[in-house]
């Protein structure tokens, strides 16, 4: 359960990073999608973008509700 929040905070620290994210957009997303990564992404090293690259390449399978909110938050941001 720890190794799974620091990967998260690290996925979305990122995130936050590479796109200049809101805290409140960053705990959305989060909130959203946590189960995805978990399910999806679980072996995978956080760092270097590679939780980014596994959400992508896992597209087809992430939650509607995922997929929907990173939609909303990168149409927020154009």
């Amino acid at each position: 359960m720890r190794l799974l929040i620091v990967t998260t905070f690290t996925l979305l620290a990122t995130m936050a990073h590479a796109q200049q994210l809101s805290r409140q957009q960053l705990m959305e997303i989060r909130t959203v999608c946590e189960a995805d990564l978990r399910k999806l992404c679980a072996g995978v090293q956080p760092g270097g973008g590679r939780l980014a690259q596994c959400l992508q390449q896992n597209a087809s399978s992430i939650s509607q509700p995922c997929k929907e909110k990173l939609a909303a938050v990168r149409a927020a941001r154009s």
